[in-house]
């Protein structure tokens, strides 16, 4: 049974990603957004056996679907949960760097129903997985990632919950410019935002305007800060310095881990 994976030793779990006797299988996944062709990836233990289990959707950074994206796929299925780490723009699309990464994420940004179908693409996809329990999924996005699962849960997706990891938290629009904010008894999935204290991509007013959305939407909300952690804190690919604006920070990605894993535990009790 999948609870045999849940926390056991948080701590451990965290660092090393795995657990005693796991046997983590991965998969390429086609599948397709209306005419667009995409390629997920999917992770499982495969020590649990056949029965459905709680399914964690991986929203990734705005490089796309890439070895980070992969390893916390990985990270999750250790932890029992069947991940599925979706593609945001395509089949055999490689961004090669972040002028390229920029201009990919910009047309879903300048446009939120082209992000949420993306996701709900990718949430269809995880949902025909045969070992997924569909009552049981949660949305974890990271930096683009996050604003992705921001979306579905504004959307009305039906996730039990939606984590967005130094995501941007702002509300978009639609192609025509119309505001597309959280709305009272559209929104089932409980939000959860964890973002770096000193993240200069997220102003103060994006962190209040957030939590007046989410209050006046009547969400199960929470927003926590982790301070001296600037935008990407938990990618050890962002480099190291901070007056960047994106850098690694150990310490916040071991603290956030170790809260979306409490948070999930009791989304989804043994």
């Amino acid at each position: 049974m999948w609870q045999r994976a849940a926390l056991v030793g948080v701590a451990l779990l965290v660092g090393l990603g795995s657990r005693l006797g796991a046997e983590i299988r991965t998969e390429v996944v086609d599948y397709q957004d209306g005419a667009t062709a995409l390629e997920g990836y999917i992770a499982y233990d495969d020590s649990l056996g056949v029965e459905r289990r709680p399914a964690v959707l991986i929203a990734p950074e705005w490089r796309g679907l890439d070895e980070y994206a992969k390893s916390r796929a990985r990270q999750f299925a250790a932890l029992g949960y069947l991940a599925f780490a979706l593609d945001p723009y395509g089949k055999g699309v490689v961004v090669a760097s972040d002028a390229d990464a920029k201009a990919r994420s910009g047309i879903f940004k300048a446009d939120r129903t082209l992000l949420r179908a993306r996701g709900r693409a990718g949430l269809d996809a995880l949902t025909r997985q045969p070992l997924a329990a569909r009552d049981s999924i949660a949305a974890i996005g990271y930096c683009f990632g996050g604003t992705l699962v921001l979306e579905l849960a504004r959307s009305g997706a039906d996730i039990r919950a939606a984590i967005a990891v130094h995501g941007g938290l702002a509300p978009g629009s639609d192609a025509k410019g119309l505001p597309l904010p959280a709305q009272a008894g559209i929104v089932t999935a409980k939000i959860m935002a964890l973002q770096g204290g000193d993240d200069p991509f997220v102003t103060q007013a994006e962190l209040t305007g957030f939590t007046d959305e989410m209050r006046a939407a009547k969400v199960d909300w929470q927003l926590m800060e982790f301070g001296g952690a600037v935008h990407a804190f938990s990618n050890p690919h962002a480099g190291s310095d901070p007056s960047t604006g994106r850098a690694y920070n150990a310490v916040a990605d071991h603290r956030s881990m170790d809260i979306i894993c409490h948070f999930l535990a009791d989304l989804f009790p043994r």
